[in-house]
């Protein structure tokens, strides 16, 4: 009986103890989960300068960057001493005066003849010149004159009429051909092309305009090209 009595005591012990330790934690359990639910629903209760705290992100670190110093420049250094110029410290008596002067070179030097003309010493020829080479010198290209139609008008000596064309005349196409030529040294005509006029028209003033001689055309006496104009005139009547 007294054994029952002691095993049936420590199992009620047993029993209120783990119903104490699950009370225990029960409890502990709810106030932390208060102190995790209170900052959550009320976050005034905490603290502001927490509250900031965990809100903003810590502030970027500086990365430190190693000190460059520049080392001092060098003041130059001059030959002369503090920069000023000074006198000598001892002057010649007897300075050196050369007493037979060089040989003066005959000729001229710069002389463009033959070979031996002016030639360097101890060369033969000058350098401009060496060999009997000369320089080749062209005349520079001019452009040709032009001369008005009016003036070329009066050194024609031979002109063909142009012929009509029938389609031309059929449509009754008619008006000035305005032409370009060159004019040669001899009177004949170069270069001969249409820059206006009805196209019906034109053909035919061409074929009738190469045809066509003049005097030559004199510059300071001497025959040269020229460029003009040439005007042909169709009508009907």
């Amino acid at each position: 009986m007294f054994e029952d009595a002691t095993f049936e005591s420590m199992g009620t012990i047993h029993t209120r103890s783990r119903n104490w330790m699950l009370a225990t934690f029960g409890l502990n359990g709810s106030i932390l989960a208060l102190l995790i639910a209170i900052p959550l629903i009320y976050p005034s209760a905490l603290p502001r300068m927490m509250y900031i705290s965990l809100l903003e992100a810590p502030a970027p670190v500086e990365e430190t960057r190693p000190v460059v110093r520049q080392a001092p420049a060098t003041a130059s250094q001059t030959e002369m001493p503090a920069g000023v110029l000074q006198a000598p410290s001892r002057i010649p008596r007897d300075p050196w005066i050369p007493t037979t002067m060089e040989p003066r070179i005959s000729g001229d030097v710069m002389s463009l003849g033959g070979p031996g003309t002016g030639s360097v010493p101890g060369i033969g020829c000058d350098p401009f010149n060496c060999g009997g080479a000369r320089p080749v010198v062209r005349p520079a290209v001019q452009a040709k004159p032009h001369i008005s139609s009016g003036v070329m008008e009066g050194l024609l000596i031979d002109k063909v009429l142009p012929v009509y064309p029938a389609m031309a005349r059929e449509m009754r196409v008619a008006g000035r051909v305005e032409l370009q030529a060159t004019i040669s040294r001899d009177g004949t005509i170069e270069n001969l092309r249409a820059v206006g006029g009805p196209e019906l028209l034109q053909a035919a003033a061409l074929a009738a305009v190469r045809q066509w001689r003049y005097r030559p055309y004199l510059l300071n006496g001497e025959p040269v090209e020229v460029e003009t104009t040439i005007n042909v005139d169709f009508r009907l009547d």
